[in-house]
């Protein structure tokens, strides 16, 4: 199954706060940017599960930065989508829609926004949409994917 993550208070808390990882000097050398506390474990569980990462963003951050920052934490994301790519691949619709998962192949995104999760209803995409509170939103995710998705 492939899975995407949106960046922006989904991952890395901007608006949005919430605990992130602690940051060594590898983080600190390749990004000025934190990642969500538990992404770190979220991302291998999947990987055991043999489950594809994606970012999905609506971000104009480099592919190149966001590996350099998922790299620095022992994350290897598969693809990185931004809002670059998303405009180029959707054309004309990009302007109607924040993210269009089935046009990258992905089968569940998950994100913070309630406004994506309409979206996914009214598109026919699946998503997971996480709480800013949500102190054990990795292990959610894992439960949902398991009941909804297996």
């Amino acid at each position: 199954m492939i899975i995407s993550f949106d960046l922006d208070d989904t991952l890395i808390p901007g608006v949005k706060r919430f605990p992130t990882e602690r940051r060594g000097i590898w983080q600190r050398l390749f990004s000025r940017e934190k990642i969500r506390a538990g992404t770190i474990a979220l991302m291998k569980t999947l990987k055991a599960r043999e489950h594809r990462i994606f970012v999905y963003t609506t971000s104009y951050r480099s592919p190149a930065y966001i590996r350099r920052l998922f790299f620095s934490y022992g994350i290897f994301p598969e693809k990185i989508i931004n809002k670059s790519l998303h405009d180029k691949t959707l054309r004309e619709r990009a302007a109607l829609i924040s993210k269009y998962p089935p046009a990258f192949n992905i089968d569940v995104h998950v994100d913070d926004s309630p406004g994506v999760g309409m979206e996914g209803e009214r598109h026919h995409f699946n998503t997971i949409i996480v709480a800013e509170d949500d102190a054990d939103w990795g292990n959610n995710i894992l439960r949902e994917l398991e009941k909804k998705y297996s």
